[in-house]
Formats: C-alpha cells, sequence, structure tokens
C-alpha cells in the first residue's frame, strides 16, 4: 500500500478496509467522511490505537461523570482549569493530576469511547474513505490497542443481519476454510461459543448450506456466525479441498477438528498465560487451514 487507500465505503466496505490496513500492518491515520460526520481512526502496525469523531463521540468528563468514577462539581472543576489554559491541557490529564481519577480509570473509558464509535462505524453504508500512511493528526496522551477482528465481529453483532448475510454470503453452495494470518500478523480474537462451533464446521469441503445442516444452532444463527467471520477475515472463500480416505463420522470429523483448534488455543495460553472469560475464548489464529 505505497499510495493511499481511498474510496467510497458503497464500493469497499469498512470491515473490508479495516482488514486490509491490519492485514498490511500499517501505521497511520483511517479518515472516514459521511455528509458532515467525520471520523478519525488510528492504526500502528494493523492495530487500532485510538479513534474520534467531534459529532459522534460522548464528551470524556460526562463519561467518567456518568460511571460514577467523578462528581458533577469534580468535573466542572476539572473543566474550569482546562479553559484556564485555553483549552491546551486535556480534560484527562487534569483530572488524573489532581486525584479525581487514577489512569486506569482514564484509560478503560478512552477504550470504551473508541470501542462504541468504531461499532457505529461499521452501520455505515454510504461515505468516503482515505488512509493517510504514517501521518497522525494530533498526538494522544491514552491510546489502546484494540484487534480489528474483535472490533468486526463485536460491531456486527449490533447490526441489521438480514441484508448483511445476503451481502456476503450470496452463494450458498460456496465452500469455505479458515484463512491464513498475512504478513506474519498474529490475530488475537476474541469468539463467543456459537462462533466457535461454526467455525469448526468450515473445512474446505462443506457448502455453506451443509454447515448449516451439520450445524446445532439454527440455519438464521448460523448464517449469522459464517457471515461475521468472513467480514472478520477469519474464515475465506475457497476451492473445495478433496475429501480424505478416513473413515470417521461426520460427528467425529467435527469434534476432532474443534479438539484441534482448542490444543492450539491452549498451547498459546499456556505459553501467554492468556485469560478467559466464562462463554468466551481468546486465541490467536495463525496461518493454514486444515
Amino acid at each position: 500500500m505505497d499510495l493511499d487507500l481511498q474510496g467510497k465505503i458503497e464500493n469497499f466496505t469498512l470491515p473490508e478496509i479495516f482488514q486490509l490496513i491490519a492485514a498490511s500492518r500499517k501505521s497511520g491515520t483511517l479518515g472516514i467522511q459521511k455528509d458532515e460526520s467525520i471520523i478519525m481512526i488510528y492504526f500502528d502496525a494493523g492495530d487500532i490505537i485510538y479513534g474520534y469523531g467531534p459529532r459522534q463521540t460522548f464528551h470524556i468528563g460526562q463519561l467518567i461523570r456518568d460511571r460514577g468514577k467523578i462528581t458533577s462539581e469534580q468535573l466542572e472543576e476539572a473543566v474550569r482549569a482546562q479553559a484556564a489554559t485555553e483549552n491546551t491541557r486535556r480534560l484527562g490529564e487534569i483530572l488524573v493530576n489532581r486525584g479525581f481519577i487514577d489512569r486506569a480509570d482514564l484509560q478503560e473509558v478512552v477504550r470504551n469511547q473508541v470501542e462504541e464509535l468504531l461499532y457505529s462505524l461499521l452501520s455505515w453504508q454510504t461515505g468516503s474513505f482515505k488512509f493517510y500512511e504514517n501521518q497522525f493528526p494530533t498526538d494522544e496522551e491514552i491510546t489502546v490497542s484494540l484487534s480489528v477482528e474483535n472490533v468486526i465481529l463485536e460491531g456486527l453483532r449490533r447490526v441489521d443481519e438480514r441484508n448483511m448475510v445476503k451481502e456476503t454470503i450470496p452463494d450458498l453452495d460456496r465452500v469455505y476454510s479458515i484463512s491464513a494470518s498475512q504478513a506474519g500478523r498474529t490475530r488475537a480474537v476474541t469468539m463467543q461459543a456459537s462462533e466457535w462451533n461454526v467455525m469448526a464446521l468450515v473445512d474446505g469441503r462443506r457448502s455453506v448450506n451443509q454447515i448449516c445442516q451439520a450445524s446445532p444452532m439454527s440455519r438464521t444463527e448460523t448464517l449469522n456466525r459464517l457471515a461475521h467471520l468472513k467480514l472478520a477475515g477469519i474464515i475465506t472463500s475457497t476451492e473445495r479441498q478433496p475429501e480424505t480416505a478416513d473413515s470417521g463420522s461426520d460427528l467425529d470429523k467435527m469434534v476432532g477438528r474443534l479438539s484441534n483448534l482448542l490444543e492450539d488455543y491452549l498451547t498459546e495460553k499456556a505459553a501467554d498465560k492468556i485469560s478467559t472469560r466464562r462463554g468466551r475464548v481468546t486465541t490467536s489464529i495463525t496461518e493454514a487451514t486444515r
């Protein structure tokens, strides 16, 4: 991506844009505009580290107050102190320096603020975008590190599913496989149990229709999960792989495949001491499909 990436959202969806930047491990700013709304997303080596949009983003002081971290009086005091510096100091910095909150509180609010902004973006169907490589319009005191795949998965859980599925998986006879990581990038992906169950059926041999038939969930839910996985770049369309000569049942194959996926996850977990939450698993999906 030697040249600036730019175009219309109608022709190039935001999940695809995010994936391209992440897969190329690019650093810089993605500017997205729709009517009068302008959003700026910062990337560092393919990960999202910050985002802001004046028309979409809540005042950080209000967010901290609404979470019960500070009082209205403390917020007013910090705002007055900021005004006295002609807004040259960030409000979060003032709140921390005055002892109203600690840095962990500020980081949590900033992270949630950026996440909500990104989730709202995924519902945009029109607009324009441009990526400015190695350019950052401002220096942020507090940044985060967000996996593009996780942002896409969670954002898509919040949008209207029907049109999204139809546009993402138009051919139900197509075959999919787990995509390889690109440019040596490790992808830390947090998936729900239902997404794991569907991914275990993606083997490069089953069509979408066959996956729906084998899935323990309803057809609608299975299609939704497949669309999420595809838009997040976790699965990709492929040519059907030849059948192997083993005699195991479909259930045995599915259990074995899921076991292999979980074995990779547990190996990674033991090495990196990654914690998990109930009902959710975090893993690094490396390259290679089975």
